[in-house]
């Protein structure tokens, strides 16, 4: 057994066990075993070696050992490792590890991510490297102290022992070797229909993100969106004129180009994203750069390396539509669905860098694909980060599409494919799924030839019609991000994060269980809408002289009414007692939010509720005896919240502001019969 740890000298510890029925092969070149030249003896194996992982970026491939005679599998694979390694056209034939619990492959180099405290001198944390033999391969620019290092040629499995006993150096705050995962793309599978309404096959599609108004206001000029992925074909006719700093992080080359018949993915998110809409494909931002970085497996260095590349080269928002392997969404026994694959400490470092010094200190946005079994992202460490936004994928119906996965990190949701489940009543989609670009010609999804744009793609074979997944979700909010930037580009990642939060609409009511705080596990704050995005984003450009309050009153008969006019009353709704409120400031303002709680009569003070959440009771045999309404963020000082209350069996009004108690403190009291609330500049 192995083990290893993420987090450093107190983090998770991980056990990895040989897997003697394995064997990884990498390649000098991105060919099939099966058509290189080599030996009798080496060919005459091939045919033991089911492939079951792919790390195309890399030139690896993982094999399984078939064999009739269990027993002699673990010979046959030593075997197969001592020829396969002689041959000419194959860099190494070597050990497979599984994670313990998971089964996850991981494959292991002999290099290292090690990361001193800061205070350590570089001299220091050299002459403790040479002290365990390692030479430094880079000094990484996203954490202090940080380098990539690596052991002496045949070190094999002892890189385990040597990152144990550099963590318990005093002066190391984490060590890990480079253990990398395979990364699972998150796609699945008219024409524009996630754009703009549209007629496919006789059929009208209305379930879109609202472009065509939001194209009114900006299409993100002056920004731009990284993707990281696999190869991107740069030289597409929808890319002409808009690459910037193209990387990629594998080879530390300038050329981000597929590098094998499976690099495919990055295209078309490239496209989905901000494709110039020129020719056959439009992205939501077609106004942005881009920057093509083609990237690593889960966890190598070239993965945290990207990140730091985007964030340098003036990426405003970086798109993510990989992750750890999902669950198959068909089976819910399948143990991958709570399975947790943590963050490498690494990558943690990388993105922490990107939301620290990314846009000159406002932050990188980081967008991310919530994932593609149909199980909760919490399991995902990468989806799961607190600060990056986990995109889900609805329909074009309007409903969650059925392998999605959800939970309370689900930040928001952005249509996109979807499947038919007949023995789930999952309905047949309209459309085969999002219309993106795809590798020029015959490579790609779309190899071209055939005139079936609606369900295929191109003749030529530039475009797909069948991209989907959350693969797709995930770079149209990071074009929309980009749109939200554009307008306003003074604002910070979070900001850009609030504002979309406030900008999706409730999809799917009655079964997409939306909490008080107006969240749904499904579909997070809703779809995005494009239009509300940049709209809110344009507003918060200018201080208001005063904000109006909007929001929804609930009372004991199950009715609810929209707040208007800065104002809660009960006179159209006789016998009908107040039980509690939203509320809103409109414009919204990222830097400017509303908070509130009120007094339940005989049962006490609801917890603070903010922008949108619900405060108040749900028992109909209660009422509210008292409110408090305060400001909150950086603009809170400038303003003033101005709040008064008519009582049953009162004659006067009461009145208070900025979170005094308007009412009663104590646990009964008169019933609030109408609320006018203001918000005016001091």
């Amino acid at each position: 057994m192995f083990k290893f740890k993420y987090g450093g000298k107190d983090g998770q510890e991980y056990t990895l066990v040989e897997a003697t029925d394995l064997v990884v092969v990498r390649t000098e070149e991105a060919q099939e075993l099966n058509k290189m030249e080599m030996s009798s003896e080496s060919r005459s194996l091939v045919p033991n070696l089911l492939p079951i992982a792919s790390f195309p970026e890399a030139n690896v491939k993982v094999f399984k050992i078939v064999n009739n005679e269990p027993e002699k599998v673990l010979s046959l694979r030593n075997t197969i490792r001592k020829s396969l390694s002689q041959e000419k056209g194959i860099k190494f034939a070597g050990r497979v590890f599984k994670d313990q619990k998971t089964g996850t492959i991981f494959i292991y180099t002999e290099n290292f991510f090690v990361k001193f405290k800061n205070e350590v001198s570089e001299s220091d944390c050299k002459d403790i490297l040479e002290k365990f033999n390692l030479d430094v391969k880079e000094k990484l620019v996203f954490a202090p102290n940080a380098y990539f290092v690596e052991a002496r040629e045949g070190t094999g499995t002892k890189v385990f022992e040597i990152a144990s006993e550099l963590l318990k150096q005093e002066e190391v705050e984490t060590a890990h070797p480079e253990l990398v995962r395979e990364k699972k793309q998150k796609g699945i599978y008219q024409l524009q229909w996630h754009l703009k309404r549209t007629i496919i096959n006789g059929r009208v599609i209305d379930q879109h993100v609202d472009l065509d108004n939001a194209w009114s206001i900006s299409k993100g000029a002056n920004t731009v969106i990284a993707i990281i992925d696999d190869g991107v074909d740069i030289d597409h006719e929808e890319f002409e004129g808009k690459i910037i700093a193209p990387r990629d992080a594998i080879r530390n080359s300038d050329d981000p180009r597929p590098k094998s018949d499976e690099e495919n993915h990055g295209t078309a998110c490239a496209g989905v994203a901000c494709a110039a809409g020129k020719h056959k494909a439009s992205g939501v931002a077609p106004e942005a750069g881009l920057i093509p970085i083609r990237s690593g497996g889960l966890g190598s260095i070239a993965e945290a390396k990207a990140f730091a590349w985007a964030a340098d080269n003036g990426a405003d928002v970086i798109s993510c539509s990989w992750g750890p392997r999902d669950g198959a969404w068909w089976n819910p026994g399948d143990p991958l669905h709570t399975s947790f694959f943590a963050l490498p400490d690494s990558t943690r470092y990388a993105l922490d860098y990107a939301l620290q010094s990314g846009r000159e200190g406002k932050g990188c946005v980081i967008v991310w694909a919530a994932g593609n079994g149909n199980e909760d992202v919490k399991y995902d460490g990468y989806a799961s980060h607190p600060d990056v936004i986990a995109v889900a994928a609805c329909n074009d119906r309007g409903r969650r599409s059925v392998y999605s996965d959800f939970g309370k990190e689900v930040w928001c949701s952005f249509p996109s494919s979807d499947i038919y489940v007949p023995e789930w009543n999952h309905p047949r989609p309209l459309t085969a799924g999002i219309w993106t670009t795809d590798r020029s010609g015959d490579e790609g999804y779309n190899e071209g030839g055939i005139d079936a744009e609606t369900f295929i793609g191109d003749r030529a074979g530039n475009y797909t019609a069948t991209f989907g997944g959350t693969s797709s979700a995930c770079p149209g909010v990071a074009g929309v991000a980009a749109l939200i930037i554009s307008v306003n580009p003074g604002l910070s990642w979070d900001q850009v994060r609030e504002i979309i939060k406030q900008s999706c609409d409730k999809i799917d009511e009655l079964d997409g269980n939306y909490d008080a705080q107006g969240h749904s596990p499904l579909y997070g704050y809703g779809r995005l809408n494009a239009f509300k995005a940049v709209q809110n984003a344009k507003e918060t450009l200018h201080e208001k002289e005063e904000f109006d309050v909007s929001g929804t009153a609930y009372f004991s008969r199950g009715s609810d009414v929209p707040i208007l006019e800065n104002t809660i009353t009960e006179d159209d709704f006789q016998n009908n007692r107040f039980l509690g409120f939203r509320l809103q400031l409109r414009p919204f303002h990222p830097s400017l939010h509303i908070r509130y709680r009120v007094n339940v009569n005989n049962r006490g003070w609801t917890d603070w509720a903010q922008d949108g959440e619900y405060a108040g009771t749900y028992d109909g045999r209660r009422k509210l005896i008292g409110l408090a309404i305060e400001l909150t963020g950086p603009l809170a000082n400038s303003y003033e919240v101005q709040y008064e209350a008519e009582f049953r069996g009162l004659v006067n009004r009461k009145k208070a502001s900025n979170g005094d108690v308007c009412g009663t403190d104590k646990k009964r009291g008169k019933a609030i019969k109408e609320i006018k609330i203001k918000v005016v500049k001091k």
